[in-house]
């Protein structure tokens, strides 16, 4: 039988040879303990997921595809644009908010996160308290575009066109509860006169059946059709922001014959609830960073875009007040899920 091992040595003097070897024997526990915090303060260790809930082609999958290699070459791990459309942005925002909360999955909030809070009678998810709120990246107005073949010039020239038939003009929207679904629903409240939602899965989709001319007129993001504006396929009557674009100074906002209409989509980079402090400090600081570096800041307004970078907590606090507004032009419009 082999003999009985002796205990070690009691460590009553941290000299001791005893101590040195329970010191030694102790290491991997406490290793255990704090691998954790190591592993925290080593992030990123692998690749970034970056969720986006629509479909490629469209201004959020555009904002997306501008930071993402930028924040890549930040983060120094490889940050992929993962498209997950459906359902009016739920499926891809109900993914992110069963996520862990370990920074390898981030999401590309947009205005649509506010409104749908009440164009859905139920959510799969709370749109505040199951998101970290890290940064808005840019925010841009919707621009009012029209068939070649539609005789109106000018708002003026829509509305009076509207109300003199009535229910027969059609406006394509991206998904329902889109910026520019309630674009076009606050018009019909402000103008008077009815006109007809078709809803597509995403701005490309509809790009095609207003070049058709199978819709007459679209409120989309200046990010995506301002391209077609340019190339001449569309013509731009009016803006949506409150005050006119330094991008198309000659175009209207639709609030000079509409007051009270405005209308600013945003984009902005969230996380699962309870991202470390110390990821949301290294994300908002490295996305401040690359939104205001020339070339990207460039790319944003080109696209009619200005670049964000406020603080998480204004952050949140924006998104509230968006809720509160979109809440009260679904009520007032009757805008509801078809």
């Amino acid at each position: 039988m082999m003999p009985k091992p002796k205990p070690l040595p009691t460590c009553r003097h941290r000299r001791a040879p005893g101590c040195a070897i329970a010191a030694a024997l102790a290491l991997p526990f406490a290793l255990g303990e704090v691998a954790p915090a190591l592993a925290q303060t080593a992030w990123p260790a692998r690749p970034i997921r970056f969720i986006v809930p629509f479909p490629p082609g469209g201004p959020s999958d555009v904002v997306a595809r501008i930071v993402a290699p930028r924040l890549q070459e930040r983060l120094g791990q490889p940050v992929t644009v993962d498209n997950r459309p459906g359902a009016g942005t739920q499926i891809g925002t109900e993914i992110v908010a069963r996520s862990p909360a370990d920074g390898y999955t981030l999401f590309l909030g947009s205005i649509v996160h506010a409104i749908n809070v009440s164009l859905y009678p139920k959510l799969p998810y709370d749109s505040i308290k199951d998101f970290t709120m890290i940064t808005v990246l840019t925010a841009t107005p919707n621009l009012l575009v029209v068939h070649p073949s539609l005789p109106v010039k000018s708002v003026r020239d829509l509305v009076a066109l509207g109300r003199k038939r009535p229910g027969e003009l059609s406006f394509a929207s991206s998904s329902n509860g889109s910026s520019n679904h309630l674009s076009g629903e606050l018009m019909k409240t402000l103008a008077g006169f009815e006109m007809q939602h078709v809803p597509y899965k995403g701005s490309p989709q509809a790009h095609t059946d207003l070049l058709g001319g199978h819709v007459q007129l679209m409120f989309d993001s200046m990010l995506s059709v301002l391209p077609l504006v340019k190339a001449g396929r569309l013509r731009a009557i009016a803006v949506t922001s409150a005050t006119r674009s330094t991008v198309l100074p000659e175009v209207p906002a639709v609030s000079e014959t509409l007051p009270g209409f405005d209308v600013v989509g945003w984009h902005g980079l969230m996380a699962p609830a309870g991202l470390p402090k110390p990821i949301v400090d290294r994300l908002h600081a490295d996305t401040v960073k690359l939104v205001n570096e020339p070339e990207t800041r460039e790319r944003f307004l080109q696209l009619g875009g200005t670049p964000g970078g406020m603080p998480p907590d204004e952050f949140v606090a924006y998104v509230r007040a968006e809720i509160a507004k979109w809440g009260a032009v679904v009520k007032s419009s009757g805008a509801r899920v078809d």
